[in-house]
């Protein structure tokens, strides 16, 4: 039977959580990434929104997972000759961690990237033969008891 944790006897503990992820783009992609010349607008502004939200609404995806007081959130981007880099940060003080909600926020920042640029990805059979997100993980899960 699937059910949630019983996180109720817990004590809130101050966590925060960070994760990356990869997508993999062509050269010319990002090329038009950094010179704004991507059709749909700047995938690096639409991503950074897309993250934020995701992070604040990982509850409502993830069925096992609690609805978290979020106290900070945050995404950044490194762009580099033939990826971008997602890294995320998430913090809250709570009975439970937050690495699903950074975990999924770089995750979602990387769709909302290949969305935005995938007209410039595609091959002539419409394929993305170089394009994929790799290397989703947890950088750092830290945790602090609240001092009263």
């Amino acid at each position: 039977m699937a059910k949630m944790v019983d996180i109720g006897g817990k004590p809130d503990v101050r966590r925060r959580a960070v994760a990356s992820a990869t997508v993999r783009l062509k050269a010319s992609t990002i090329r038009a990434v950094r010179a704004g010349r991507v059709e749909k607008g700047d995938p690096l502004a639409a991503a950074e929104v897309a993250a934020l939200h995701a992070m604040k609404t990982v509850w409502q995806v993830l069925p096992h997972t609690h609805p978290v007081p979020i106290t900070f959130a945050g995404v950044t981007f490194e762009v580099r000759a033939d990826r971008i880099v997602a890294t995320t940060t998430v913090e809250a003080t709570y009975k439970t961690g937050v690495e699903m909600e950074a975990l999924y926020g770089a995750t979602v920042a990387l769709l909302t990237v290949w969305d935005m640029v995938k007209a410039l990805e595609k091959d002539a059979k419409g394929q993305y033969p170089d394009t994929r997100i790799e290397v989703v993980r947890v950088i750092a899960k830290e945790k602090k008891a609240v001092r009263e």
